[in-house]
C-alpha cells in the first residue's frame, strides 16, 4: 500500500502533538480522530480516498509520536476535545469538520455539542458516545480508579522480542484488526527498548476513569449537535450490541449507514476503506 502524507509536529501551548497531513492545502479543513490506543495510521488507507479535503490526522496525546500528559496528568475525554480545538486554532480554522473513529468520535461529538459554531460536518465511525455511568455507582468507581492509579508504578508495559509478535498481540487486542492493520498500527505505535519492542502509548492511558457521563450527559451532547453528521456502523463492530443506540437515534436527522466489517472496517483492508469512502466522499461534497 502507497500513502502520501507530511509528517507534521504541531506545538500547542499546553502539548506537542504528532499528525499526518493528506490532501490539498486548500481542501475542505478536517481533523481526523483515532480511537483509543491507535494511532494516525487507523486513517492510512481511507484518507487517500477522500476527495477535497486537506485531513489533519492527529496522534491523540499518549498515543504514537504524540507527547505523554505531564506527570500528575490523565487522559479525561474532554482533555482530548481542548487538545482538538488548539489544534484548529493553530491552522487558523474558525470552522472545520471532524473525522472520528471509536473514542475519536465520541471526542468529535462532545466537541460538535460544545462549541457548534465551530463545526461544520461530523464523519464517525463506529462511534458515537462513551461508556456512561451513573450517580450510584460514582463511588465505587472513583476507588477503582484511585487503586489503579496506585499500582500503576509496579506495573510494565509487555516487551515483544520481534515485531512480529507485537503485530500478533494487536491483532487480538481490544477492536481486533487484520494482519496488514496491526502492522501499520504497530509500525507507528512501536519503539525498541532493551529486549525487544513496546508500545510507545502511556499507560496511563489503561487506567479505568475516575468519572464517567451518565447516559442524560452522553444524550444532551448528541442531542446539542448542530451540524450534518453521517454516522458508519460495522455490521461486527462494537456499536451492534450497545443497548439504547436506536433510541438515542431516533428522530435525530444523522445520516446512518451500517457497512460489512470489523469495528476497525476502514484500516483492514482496502474494500473495507473505500465503502467507507463511498459514504463520506458525498457528504463532504454536499452544499
Amino acid at each position: 500500500m502507497s500513502t502520501s502524507f507530511e509528517e507534521v509536529r504541531l506545538r500547542l501551548p499546553h502539548i506537542e502533538l504528532a499528525a499526518h497531513l493528506f490532501g490539498p492545502e486548500d481542501g475542505q479543513p478536517v481533523i481526523a480522530l483515532h480511537g483509543w490506543l491507535d494511532n494516525a495510521m487507523t486513517f492510512a488507507r481511507l484518507a487517500p480516498k477522500l476527495q477535497g479535503l486537506r485531513i489533519v490526522a492527529l496522534d491523540l496525546a499518549g498515543h504514537g509520536h504524540s507527547d505523554h500528559r505531564p506527570a500528575g496528568g490523565s487522559y479525561a475525554i474532554w482533555d482530548y476535545v481542548h487538545d482538538v480545538l488548539q489544534v484548529a486554532e493553530q491552522f487558523g480554522w474558525q470552522r472545520f469538520s471532524l473525522l472520528g473513529h471509536s473514542m475519536g468520535a465520541i471526542v468529535s461529538v462532545l466537541l460538535a455539542g460544545a462549541m457548534p459554531q465551530r463545526v461544520e460536518r461530523l464523519a464517525l465511525i463506529d462511534g458515537l458516545i462513551p461508556y456512561t455511568g451513573e450517580a450510584d455507582t460514582a463511588p465505587t468507581k472513583l476507588g477503582e480508579a484511585l487503586l489503579a492509579q496506585l499500582a500503576l508504578a509496579d506495573k510494565r508495559k509487555p516487551v515483544y522480542a520481534q515485531i512480529e509478535r507485537a503485530v500478533a498481540a494487536r491483532m487480538q487486542g481490544v477492536g481486533a484488526v487484520s494482519r496488514e492493520a496491526a502492522e501499520l498500527l504497530a509500525g507507528r505505535g512501536l519503539m525498541p527498548v532493551p529486549g525487544g519492542y513496546t508500545w510507545r502509548t502511556d499507560a496511563r492511558l489503561t487506567l479505568p476513569s475516575p468519572l464517567r457521563l451518565t447516559k442524560a450527559h452522553a444524550a444532551a451532547f448528541v442531542h446539542a449537535v448542530q451540524c450534518p453528521v453521517s454516522l458508519v456502523l460495522a455490521e461486527q463492530g462494537m456499536m451492534q450490541a450497545q443497548s439504547g443506540l436506536t433510541e438515542l437515534l431516533a428522530g435525530l436527522p444523522f445520516s446512518v449507514q451500517s457497512l460489512p466489517g470489523g469495528h476497525h472496517l476502514h484500516l483492514d483492508d482496502e474494500a473495507g476503506a473505500q465503502s467507507v469512502a463511498d459514504c463520506f466522499n458525498p457528504f463532504f461534497l454536499a452544499p
